[in-house]
């Protein structure tokens, strides 16, 4: 039996590219595990699989000078002993990663016992984790073309990003059914995401009025953002998350109103669903959600709404323009499609774990 150790973690966007590929392959002839953080969100969505979990110290990494910096030198030193020891009992056959700050360890450990080690980077431009660690990769994929120019040529691929499959079987009439909407408006998607999803959400719920004249509206809020007033609002459906249902929801919009993560964003084109990109500011993230949403405005399938500049306002204004060039959009999506990310990521695995 062939073993693969899968690591990534931080940010959801960090797990669920490796959840695809471990459903791709969790009952062939591998046996799988997961390095993760001891509290971070990988260990509660991992876990839920059933995969084996086991966890390493790690520390944050930090573009900027802080105390905590010191401290985590040590988390981290402490994570590559942590990691090795586990590496050296499981002894896999490959280590795959999807970066953030945990992953680093066991980068460097598994290079310090010469297991192969591939890596995926998701945004347009690498993110410090994946910096820090790609000089240890036998292979590096990327979903972006430009992406190419930031790592070493001769191991660096660019294929998509791996798409859930699940996302795209979702059913149409379950959805509306579950929504309780009609077919007489078209359907629009609010994902604000977990990290600065205020602006977002105000400006929605200030302007429903005049949304709910042109759009039914499903709007992901995030934890803790369920507005109680608004509870029973007609043509309007307000969710912390949905997991289950994302699926059938998707397969009912027309329209999407999303962050930058590119995840989600090339999720959205293997949907062929219109979007108004709305990237996290540099004050709030290292402007990687700006590089992703000029690239999708550049090949046509977005119009991107700098977040100091979202009103009500300017979110109708850009809402009125994906849905003027909304066949246009969908086409270029459909020309431009990327949905063979995961099934190479895939025989990648296999081929490896084959020799």
């Amino acid at each position: 039996m062939k073993k693969l150790v899968f690591t990534g973690g931080g940010t959801a966007g960090h797990v669920t590219p490796n959840l695809a590929i471990i459903k791709e392959i969790r009952h062939e002839d591998f046996q799988i595990d997961y390095i993760g953080s001891k509290n971070g969100i990988e260990k509660e969505l991992i876990e839920k699989t059933g995969i084996r979990y086991h966890s390493i110290s790690s520390g944050k990494l930090r573009r900027y000078l802080d105390f905590e910096n010191v401290k985590d030198i040590f988390r981290v030193l402490k994570g590559c002993l942590d990691a090795r020891r586990i590496l050296k009992k499981l002894k896999p056959d490959l280590v795959f990663s999807k970066g953030g700050f945990v992953s680093v360890p066991v980068i460097i450990a598994a290079s310090t016992l010469k297991i192969p080690i591939y890596i995926h980077e998701s945004d347009l431009t690498p993110g410090l984790a994946n910096k820090i660690s790609q000089r240890f990769a036998t292979k590096i994929f990327t979903s972006f073309d430009e992406t190419k120019k930031y790592l070493p040529a001769s191991k660096t691929e660019a294929i998509g990003s791996p798409i859930r499959k699940e996302i795209l079987q979702g059913s149409e009439d379950k959805g509306r059914r579950f929504l309780e909407f009609h077919s007489q408006l078209p359907v629009l998607l609010i994902m604000g995401g977990s990290l600065g999803a205020r602006k977002i959400n105000e400006a929605v719920r200030n302007n429903l009025d005049e949304l709910t004249k042109r759009y039914q509206i499903v709007h992901l809020c995030g934890k803790g953002n369920i507005d109680a007033l608004l509870e029973n609002r007609r043509g309007y459906r307000q969710f912390e998350y949905v997991h289950e249902e994302l699926a059938d929801i998707l397969a009912t919009t027309d329209f999407v109103i999303t962050r930058g993560g590119s995840n989600a964003i090339f999720e959205f084109v293997a949907l062929e669903i219109p979007m108004v990109i709305i990237p996290l500011s540099r004050a709030q993230s290292r402007g990687d959600q700006i590089l992703n949403a000029e690239s999708f405005q550049a090949k046509g399938y977005s119009v991107t709404l700098e977040e100091e500049e979202l009103t009500s306002e300017s979110l109708q204004d850009h809402l009125d323009m994906i849905t003027v060039k909304k066949e246009e959009i969908r086409r270029k999506m459909r020309e431009g499609n990327q949905a063979g990310a995961l099934d190479k990521l895939v025989a990648e695995i296999r081929a490896i774990a084959a020799k």
